[in-house]
């Protein structure tokens, strides 16, 4: 890395002529910008992601009125926010090639609302006519899903909150249905909800989400807002690491006093169904793609690059591998990547016009070996409950059902449950790294002894463990990974 700069240039708009040469800026006059999202969950994706596309709108002159109000309605978000207003919401983009790196300083977002216990204030934002997209990052695991009927899980507290005070919600979901039900009273077009969540179908699931949460305590406002309102389903892809001591030392190497920046990788790609109720930015001017078929997009990069992550996560925590880099330049485990998704996941991708499941595949193996983004395996194993049950196992279910191979999905789910016993094979320990880490880690130890135990979850595989073939592999897999480590066991795998 560059020798660190002694005169930063702190970031604001009062000193975005004083940037060092070489760094790209908003060129728009950002007093002009007038709000027309309000994205909730105001992580380093959306940063790297949405806002950038909706900047590169404005550096064209286009979109002044789709400026973002970033939200959020946990405690923790509150720091994100102070940080963020202290420098006018503006962000530092930092695109790392193999090769080379640039930055960028985006300026779409205009303000950050209030983090409250009752949600008043983004209630209120969203109530305004001139919100006319509401977006939404939360997570795989943030939709409160019932695991067992799929719909909305009406017997979470949270959920129960929000229908029982349905002007004081606690979640993202009812604070949504207060501003519709405001917008409705005052005779004002709905807005569109967008997911940019990694879920299949996002767009259906966040209006069974809505609807289903209205519904309990409205049902009028439900037909309303399934009537007129809009959730287009979309596919957002780019891999963005968390911000940490290295990410602060990269930004100031550039000559910048950035607090919160993000780096990112140099690709990034945008799906979305053009369904929009009340308007839209012209995204698909500056690359992203509006079809008719999110469905074969979000299938080809949910099961290749999002299972690929599981795929790859759990035995790099096994093995003290710390980057999803470091696995891929490990000659075992990308072997054991490849053949897994060779034969056992791109049988169940469909091409998408202009690329198949195999060169997308590339892709992604040039992706993931990037060794500049330091995405840690830490990171991509975080709530596996929510990402094998999301990104591997309907996978494994159309394999079952084809009688495909399966040998290596269960392998990888048998590293997980080794990774949740929470010892790597260098006997270090494994920190919790799941809302359910406790009871996966009981779990997993019990199934050291009797593997069927991990398949006994049902909220996470279901009907699964009544599959005699996956349960014998995965028990097979467990009890070798048991007496030869990872490694042993990728071998024995990769020599079948």
């Amino acid at each position: 890395m560059d020798e660190l700069k002694t005169d930063l240039v702190p970031l604001s708009d009062a000193t975005l002529d004083q940037l060092p040469a070489g760094i790209e800026r908003p060129r728009y006059d950002r007093r002009g910008l007038t709000p027309g999202i309000v994205h909730i969950g105001l992580g380093n994706f959306h940063r790297a992601h949405q806002a950038w596309y909706l900047h590169r709108l404005m550096q064209q002159g286009d979109a002044q009125d789709w400026a973002i109000l970033g939200a959020g309605v946990r405690p923790y978000d509150a720091a994100m926010r102070e940080k963020l207003l202290a420098q006018d919401c503006l962000t530092t983009l930092i695109e790392l090639a193999p090769e080379s790196r640039s930055a960028e300083i985006t300026g779409s977002m205009i303000d950050y609302l209030p983090i409250e216990e009752d949600n008043a204030a983004l209630i209120r934002s969203m109530s305004d006519p001139a919100i006319r997209i509401v977006a939404l990052t939360v997570t795989e695991g943030g939709h409160y899903i019932d695991p067992g009927s799929g719909g909305l899980d009406s017997n979470h507290p949270d959920i129960r909150h929000d229908v029982a005070h349905p002007d004081n919600p606690r979640t993202a979901f009812g604070a949504m249905v207060a501003a519709l039900r405001h917008r409705r009273a005052q005779s004002a077009r709905p807005f569109s909800g967008l997911s940019c969540d990694n879920l299949t179908s996002n767009g259906d699931i966040l209006r069974h989400t809505i609807v289903g949460l209205a519904r309990l305590s409205d049902p009028d406002l439900a037909d309303w807002i399934d009537t007129e309102g809009a959730f287009p389903n979309s596919m957002v892809d780019c891999i963005v690491p968390a911000t940490g001591p290295q990410e602060l030392a990269l930004v100031q190497s550039f000559g910048l006093a950035d607090v919160a920046p993000v780096v990112h990788e140099d690709f990034r790609q945008w799906v979305l169904e053009d369904t929009f109720c009340n308007g839209r930015p012209n995204w698909d001017a500056v690359g992203a793609t509006f079809t008719n078929d999110v469905h074969a997009y979000e299938a080809m990069k949910i099961r290749i690059l999002n299972a690929g992550h599981q795929v790859l996560a759990n035995v790099g925590e096994l093995l003290s591998l710390t980057t999803i880099a470091d696995c891929m330049a490990h000659k075992t485990v990308a072997a054991f990547f490849h053949k897994v998704q060779s034969e056992e996941i791109l049988p169940y991708v469909a091409p998408v016009p202009g690329t198949t499941p195999s060169q997308y595949l590339e892709l992604i193996e040039r992706r993931f070996a990037n060794p500049a983004i330091r995405d840690t395996t830490r990171r991509v194993a975080f709530d596996g409950s929510a990402r094998h049950s999301g990104f591997v196992l309907p996978v494994l279910r159309d394999a079952i059902a084809a009688n495909g191979s399966i040998e290596g999905l269960a392998l990888v789910e048998a590293l997980w449950a080794k990774m949740c016993a929470g010892s790597r094979d260098d006997g270090t320990q494994i920190e919790p790294n799941d809302p359910h880490w406790a009871a996966l880690q009981a779990t997993a130890t019990a199934a050291q002894n009797h593997p069927i135990k991990w398949l006994e979850q049902s909220a996470i595989y279901g009907e699964l463990n009544a599959a005699p073939q996956f349960e014998a592999a995965f028990a097979n897999w467990l009890n070798i990974l048991s007496r030869e480590g990872a490694i042993g066991t990728l071998k024995a795998y990769l020599n079948d």
